[in-house]
């Protein structure tokens, strides 16, 4: 983290209004692959539970691998669409990209709720439903990108009336609409997490965003005393095993089963035994139960390893980027996936209570798949313009090499990498 504070503080003489992009190369295709690959282990793992869903929730289990299919299809289109929008772009329109994310949120509020699951976090048009704080979070990344950066470029970012304020306004709105009224207390730790960190790394005092979190803090313990379900949720996670009957205690117990169970090398695909029932919410929430359950901790750790690699070449290309804005998006994006897929494994291993909230690219449902992939575009689209670098004393680099690259930088021509093998400083 302080590293990747300290490469952010070269860019802060970069102008928020004129956004430096530098020349145009090839991006960081490895983000699709990455991404690619865990949605293809997401698609598998449903179509692997059929059998199991069919009977716990009477459909048949191509209708979920067929929606499953539907949202990857969408997921293609919105990375394609944002990771060609040029990045001044975000900038400029923000405001409606807000806009959309409250009237999202809104609609979502006024919906009737479907008995099923009884929260206003949904907005539904006939067969269809749309999660509203997926938007809400691409959109809080996008303003609190924009927001620093400007304060940066004011020289206002340490000035308590016109940046923690907002702040310590934004977050119990946030904390009140997300967490009351929509009762998803776990999408309002994602959102905190990538707001804290953006904050950290673009240069707000700790002092400062320790008074933020002390707000938090209190508004999260009457968040919790409020809601007799988020009490039980806690007293779950403190002691799981004391009485595994309850709704609480029981998905904690059998969370923990299904990880458990997979042992060295799992049961294997299409032989989950906790997908029948056994596990709440097993192609959503408990999805890493269940995957445990059926590769085991070798497949575990593979999964752990490509999460990792994605967040790797996240944080890459925030330490590249030429500009403040871009590389606070990307710090966005990177912190609201990582924290997200933390609290949705930690959930399902036992380090967390338990909490409503997907696992990136892995999970049944549409919104959180194409809202993940559209953030990811944008950040492949950054991937186009960051620098690279070469180190001119390191012997590796032959005489041919270093032509090539003064031939790139004097005509301007498209540089062949995004990244150049040879570490070392700018050019």
């Amino acid at each position: 983290m302080d590293r990747l504070k300290s490469t952010f503080v070269n860019k802060l003489l970069v102008s928020a209004d004129d956004i430096s992009l530098g020349r145009k190369h090839k991006p960081d295709y490895w983000l699709i692959i990455i991404c690619g690959a865990l949605l293809l282990i997401g698609v598998i793992m449903i179509y692997s539970m059929g059998p199991a869903l069919k009977i716990t929730t009477g459909l048949s289990g191509s209708f979920y691998t067929s929606r499953q299919i539907l949202a990857i299809v969408l997921s293609a289109v919105a990375f394609m669409i944002t990771s060609y929008i040029p990045i001044p772009l975000w900038k400029r329109y923000y405001k409606l990209i807000v806009l959309a994310g409250l009237v999202a949120t809104l609609l979502a509020l006024v919906i009737p709720v479907n008995p099923a699951y009884p929260a206003h976090r949904w907005v539904r048009i006939g067969s269809l439903s749309f999660q509203s704080v997926e938007l809400v979070k691409l959109s809080l990344v996008i303003w609190l990108a924009v927001f620093l950066s400007n304060a940066i470029k004011k020289g206002t970012i340490k000035d308590f009336r016109k940046t923690l304020l907002p702040l310590l306004i934004a977050v119990p709105v946030i904390g009140v609409i997300i967490a009351g009224a929509q009762s998803d207390l776990g999408s309002v730790g994602v959102i905190v997490g990538f707001m804290a960190v953006m904050s950290y790394v673009a240069g707000l005092p700790l002092k400062k965003i320790a008074i933020i979190g002390g707000i938090i803090a209190i508004g999260l313990i009457f968040a919790i005393i409020a809601f007799p379900y988020r009490i039980a949720r806690i007293e779950a996670y403190l002691h799981p095993s004391s009485n595994c009957q309850t709704a609480n205690d029981y998905q904690a117990c059998q969370a923990l089963v299904g990880v458990g169970s997979g042992g060295l090398f799992g049961l294997g695909l299409g032989h989950s035994i906790q997908a029948y029932g056994y596990v709440p919410e097993a192609s959503n929430d408990s999805i890493f139960s269940i995957y445990a359950e059926t590769f085991g901790f070798l497949g575990s750790i593979i999964l752990l390893i490509l999460f990792a690699s994605l967040f790797s070449r996240l944080k890459n290309i925030a330490e590249k980027t030429s500009d403040s804005f871009s590389s606070l998006l990307v710090i966005g994006v990177l912190t609201w996936l990582s924290v997200q897929t933390l609290i949705n494994i930690g959930a399902m291993i036992g380090i967390l209570p338990l909490k409503g909230i997907t696992l990136p690219f892995i999970s049944y449902g549409g919104t959180s798949i194409v809202f993940s992939a559209a953030a990811v575009g944008i950040v492949f689209q950054i991937s186009r313009y960051t620098s690279r670098v070469v180190q001119a004393e390191d012997s590796s680099a032959n005489d041919s090499d270093r032509r090539q690259l003064n031939g790139d930088r004097l005509n301007g021509r498209r540089v062949r990498g995004a990244y150049h093998p040879y570490p070392g400083s700018r050019i």
